[in-house]
This record gives structure tokens, sequence and C-alpha cells, in this order.
């Protein structure tokens, strides 16, 4: 097992090159820690699930204990990232020894709207789908891949998020369209992604955002997707009240990370609405 392991490794350092474009030494960090991991863990097949494999990582986090967090953390990062790439070789992975560790999150940018655009039209239409759902709908990544068709329709996405709560969208006459030309070309049966009536999982559909993009030479996560939802929404006037409920946030605080005005907006405001400039 550790010697396909460590065949996948090859594949996944040549991934970060060829579709993150990544260079040679940013792709050294990776493979490091990860080579260090498979040579040391534990590695098999679950005993009541012979399709699942458990990467137990103890082992390589007690020889790193002494290293500082940041070293740490960049380190076991690299190792999930890993586990995600296994994920879209049909891998059924469970890694034991990395979920108490917590990375740091950043504000994500915005992607420019012609740049969405632009990707669409170099894309197939499994990558459109997935691009104009989220960017259209502002969903999560993990709300995608679980998406069931029976919660489509013509006038409403009906979501599951965080906590099993629901929220419903509303849908509008472009994405119908799509959908329909989509279903009729790839006939999904449960799942609006899926292969084998099984979802893909959510490594599986960034992937293939990664890859359109990568077409016209820039890096896109889905997560910088659902932000430019929210950032259009906002600089076109939606409040954030509205915004907070569309992405499926429970309190306005989580909204603010998405919501923050560009320098355009926040002047046109100040123009429009303090009394001193009417």
């Amino acid at each position: 097992m550790k010697e396909k392991f460590l065949n996948y490794l090859e594949q996944f350092c040549e991934n970060l090159i060829d579709i993150k474009n990544y260079s040679p030494l940013t792709v050294k960090t990776y493979r490091t820690p990860v080579f260090k991991a498979i040579q040391i863990s534990e590695i098999y097949h679950d005993e009541e699930d012979s399709a699942l494999i458990i990467f137990d990582i103890t082992k390589f986090r007690l020889e790193i204990a002494q290293q500082n967090n940041k070293t740490i953390n960049k380190k076991i990062s690299s190792i999930n990232s890993f586990c995600q790439y296994l994920e879209t070789k049909d891998l059924n992975i469970k890694l034991i020894g990395a979920n108490s560790v917590k990375i740091a999150q950043t504000l994500p940018k915005p992607i420019q709207t012609s740049n969405i655009f632009e990707s669409i039209e170099e894309s197939t239409l499994e990558e459109e789908v997935i691009i104009l759902f989220i960017y259209s709908f502002g969903i999560r990544i993990s709300e995608l891949a679980s998406l069931k068709l029976e919660n489509i329709n013509e006038q409403w996405i009906r979501v599951v998020g965080k906590g099993n709560k629901e929220r419903q969208i509303p849908s509008n006459p472009t994405i119908n369209s799509l959908i329909k030309e989509y279903k009729d070309k790839y006939n999904p049966r449960i799942y609006l992604f899926e292969k084998k009536d099984k979802p893909l999982s959510k490594r599986q559909l960034q992937y293939r955002i990664e890859v359109a993009f990568k077409k016209i030479g820039i890096k896109v996560t889905p997560h910088q997707l659902r932000h430019s939802f929210a950032t259009d929404l906002l600089n076109d006037g939606a409040r954030i009240n509205d915004i907070s409920q569309l992405l499926g946030h429970s309190s306005l605080k989580a909204t603010g990370i998405y919501t923050k005005l560009n320098t355009n907006t926040k002047l046109k405001q100040y123009n429009t609405s303090h009394p001193l400039n009417k």
C-alpha cells in the first residue's frame, strides 16, 4: 500500500505543477512532509469496509511534535491536500491524526466577472454548470456536492447547508436552460453531479474548477466564486441581510467577511449619501 501511495505522490506533485502552476520549490514543500508521512505512518484497509483506506499519521505527528505550530500546520496541510487529491482518484481515504490542527483562514479575493465568463467560454458543459451554480447561488462546494435533482426546479434551488439547515435560493431562466442541457447530456439520476449514482466529492468538483480557470491562466477556488457572488450582489445594491440568508449564515457577523465593499463602491456611497455631498 505504501508503494501505491508513493506512486500517487509523484502524480500529486505533477498535478501541482501542471494544474496549479506551483514552482518546483513550492512543490518540494508539499512533497517532503507527505513522503515522510507515508514512510513512517500506518496505511491499511479498514477491517469492516475493505474499500476504506486508513492513513494514520500519528507516528508522523509525534516526530514533528517539537516543531513550531506554523511549521506543523504547513506539513499537515500538505498531507490534507494529498488526501484530497487521492479522492479525485476514487480512493476512499480516512486520515487519522490531523483533525486537531487548525489552519488560519484568510479573506478570499473575488473574481472579476469578466474572468468568470471568459473561463466558461473555454469550459466543458460540466465545468460551466459547476462554476455558474456557485457564482449564481453562492452555495458552498459541500452543498453543491450533495445537491439532489429533486431539490432543483424552475423557481427555487433547495440547499441543505451546515447543521442540516435548509434554505431556498431563487433560480433563473439562464440556469434552468443550462440544467436542461446538462441533464440531457449527462443523464444524472440522483445527484446533479454524480458518478454511478454516487455524488462527486468536494475535491472532485474543486479540481474541475481549477482545470477550467487554468485554461485562461488564473487560479480560482470555490470559495472565491462564493465570495464573488456576495460581493457582486452587495456592490449592486442588495441588502446585507438578504445576502446573509442566501449564503446560509446564521448571523450577519459571519457575512461580514464576504461583504467588504471595494473602494469605488465606498466612494460612490459616500458621495451619494453624505449630507455635505448633496
